[in-house]
């Protein structure tokens, strides 16, 4: 009997796999099943990846450096 736990990964330029697994699972074997996304849901699989790979960098305050009053008016007429 195995349990179950999803990862969300990247498969690199090198066709390395790396995920980031919870601390409180042991060392040992595992079995790795990969899905790959049909073409139509390739762009909610990107989006969910970026979501996640940037979420710590996006919630970081020091990475608020514009504001509204930054920059000037763009005329697009």
């Amino acid at each position: 009997m195995m349990k179950v736990l999803e990862l969300m990964g990247e498969i690199d330029t090198k066709h390395l796999r790396q995920a980031q697994v919870p601390e409180n699972l042991r060392p040992g074997p595992v079995r790795i099943i990969v899905l790959i996304p049909e073409a139509k849901d390739a762009g909610e699989a990107w989006m969910q990846g970026i979501s996640h790979e940037w979420a710590a960098a996006l919630s970081d305050p020091c990475e608020d450096i514009y504001t509204l009053e930054d920059g000037k008016p763009l005329d697009t007429t």
